[in-house]
């Protein structure tokens, strides 16, 4: 018995919907009839895959922000409400990596990575939120990743930041269930990118005996996850960390 997913009169907000993760997550949603609102810095990304996009359906928008600027982003939010009515879903998908060993890590490469991830989620997530507490409805869906559950070497500022969204998303998740918002996140593990195609396969052969199904995931797994939470299939789902690892971490 096969499922569909129909998101028709919705509107969705994807940061950084124009590339990996975001950019499945954006056809997705567009798959299932949703009008998706793409938000992010680099316009150039976005318009090298707008005719992509238009293929799949013409009912996106793409606004250019700096998601680590909260005055820009409350007045980028107001101007969607204004055009659009209203915010049905937000993904915070968007983020950023700055690589290196705690000791050699530069204040600016943890302050980078903290403003754009976490930072980034909060200033959206609040200025979104104020429209749908009006409507008495929204989902949130914040993109997190396995590491922020694990840690990992090299990546303290990347993990605090993750492992930041996590427990961000369980209070944002306590504080607005009264008011019919559900607000969840996906904690993605090994994903295929232009960057792990580009790994050695001996390195690539090492994460996967990492992995029990053995395989590194598409970004459309993890799309299709966000999908089932967007949906009314997970009406009775909140605060919760969906792993979509592959069994890496349990």
């Amino acid at each position: 018995m096969s499922v569909c997913i129909e998101l028709t009169g919705k509107t969705a907000v994807v940061t950084g919907g124009y590339s990996g993760i975001g950019l499945s997550i954006s056809r997705v949603l567009l798959k299932a009839g949703a009008r998706v609102i793409i938000i992010g810095m680099n316009e150039e990304r976005f318009i090298s895959v707008q005719d992509e996009i238009k293929k799949i359906s013409p009912e996106f928008d793409f606004y250019k922000l700096d998601i680590k600027n909260s005055m820009k982003i409350s007045d980028t939010i107001q101007k969607i409400i204004d055009k659009e009515s209203k915010i049905d879903i937000l993904v915070n998908n968007a983020g950023i990596v700055k690589d290196g060993l705690l000791i050699r890590m530069s204040d600016e490469d943890w302050l980078d990575v903290i403003n754009v991830n976490l930072n980034g989620t909060f200033y959206i997530t609040k200025s979104a939120l104020r429209h749908m507490i009006k409507a008495k409805s929204g989902r949130i869906i914040n993109i997190a990743s396995v590491i922020g559950e694990m840690g990992n070497s090299g990546q303290a500022n990347y993990a605090a930041s993750k492992a930041g969204i996590i427990a961000f998303t369980k209070s944002v998740a306590k504080e607005y269930a009264a008011r019919g918002i559900l607000a969840n996140a996906i904690a993605p593990g090994f994903i295929k990118t232009v960057m792990t195609d580009r790994l050695p396969e001996d390195v690539k052969n090492a994460i996967k005996k990492g992995i029990p199904l053995g395989t590194i995931a598409e970004p459309e797994e993890i799309a299709n996850a966000a999908l089932f939470l967007c949906s009314e299939l997970s009406a009775y789902i909140t605060g919760t960390v969906l792993n979509v690892n592959g069994g890496m971490y349990m």
